[in-house]
């Protein structure tokens, strides 16, 4: 390996949000070890907002749309990437598009899972796999960094803050004169992740007149602004549907949150990063593979709706409405009174 100061390493975490909130310590863990060397990232437009800036990176590389699927972008991504001349590749991901870009960074050191976490062409472009041994997505991601000499390194996620989104949500919280709030996920991208949006209305119900908090829901596109709309509408006016949100914006709306409520999606993870305590609604996922990371969270399943990656993605949503509402206010409850600090969280 080349001296620790002249290390120039590449870690290719693509997408999804979520996924890529919980690849954070990576990045943290090896700038803790190799304080000198050169460090980026390889990601997709939509999730690089959250990594703008990031402390432990000295690059984002954001990958153009379509990429994958145009030659031309291929060799310009290579030319690219070879400039920057690359001793090892992390691939977290560990699919054959996040396998093609180490494999076209000229990495020599290619690193990913072995099978199955190693999955499709992966374990062909990657020429030092791991055999992971944890669970969580966070510590087995951790585990790629063994081949470096990093062992169970603390975990941090460090999402930087942004001062423009810190003002945007200011403004809104003065103008509707909002200082205690909780924070609702209606949505998600597998329909079998979703919880019924009338359901999370009982819970902001609930947190309204048991605990004096308004309920903030959050949602992207139409199908989930539909969905707080309707859970606004069963939360006695304890809740609003919060305008259109980037994702900067919502890291800062949960830093302030009391409490977040929501199923395994990208959101729920900007939350755990940002400190927020969480309570989870699983189906189709578990809660120690994909759950909020880390203390002061609680993970609900009623039963796991289990099967191949492609079937979970394409089942209904049983599991997710095994899910009572009496049983996740009386979570909300528990967290909110062992973490009395959050009670008042306002800024």
């Amino acid at each position: 390996m080349s001296n620790s100061a002249d290390l120039r390493i590449l870690i290719t975490r693509l997408s999804a949000i979520g996924d890529c909130v919980l690849t954070a310590p990576v990045a943290c863990a090896v700038r803790d070890r190799f304080p000198n060397a050169f460090l980026a990232w390889t990601v997709e437009e939509r999730a690089a907002p959250l990594l703008t800036g990031h402390r432990a990176l000295d690059e984002l590389i954001v990958l153009p749309r379509g990429w994958l699927k145009s030659p031309t972008t291929w060799m310009a991504l290579r030319r690219k990437l070879r400039a920057y001349c690359f001793d090892v590749s992390i691939d977290p991901q560990s699919l054959a598009k996040s396998a093609v870009v180490a494999r076209l960074s000229g990495a020599a050191r290619r690193i990913g899972f072995a099978g199955p976490d190693g999955r499709e062409l992966s374990t062909w472009m990657n020429n030092e796999l791991v055999q992971r041994t944890r669970s969580h997505m966070v510590d087995r991601q951790l585990e790629l960094l063994r081949p470096l000499g990093i062992e169970r390194p603390t975990v941090r996620f460090d999402l930087p803050r942004d001062e423009r989104a810190d003002r945007v949500v200011d403004d809104y919280l003065a103008s509707a004169s909002i200082e205690r709030f909780a924070l609702l996920n209606v949505g998600a991208g597998w329909p079998s992740r979703r919880w019924p949006a009338e359901r999370y209305g009982g819970v902001a119900r609930f947190l309204g007149q048991r605990f004096a908090l308004t309920s903030l829901v959050v949602w992207s596109g139409a199908a989930e602004h539909e969905g707080a709309v309707a859970c606004a509408g069963e939360a006695d006016g304890h809740a609003r549907v919060l305008p259109r949100t980037s994702l900067l914006e919502l890291a800062s709306l949960a830093r302030r949150a009391s409490i977040f409520v929501g199923s395994d999606t990208g959101p729920l993870h900007i939350a755990a990063a940002v400190g927020t305590p969480c309570v989870a609604l699983h189906g189709p996922t578990l809660p120690q593979v994909s759950g909020p990371y880390g203390p002061g969270h609680v993970a609900l399943q009623a039963f796991y709706q289990g099967g191949s990656h492609r079937a979970r993605r394409k089942a209904d949503d049983r599991a997710m409405r095994a899910i009572e509402v009496a049983g996740v206010c009386d979570v909300c409850q528990q967290v909110l009174l062992r973490n009395p600090s959050s009670r008042g969280r306002a800024a």
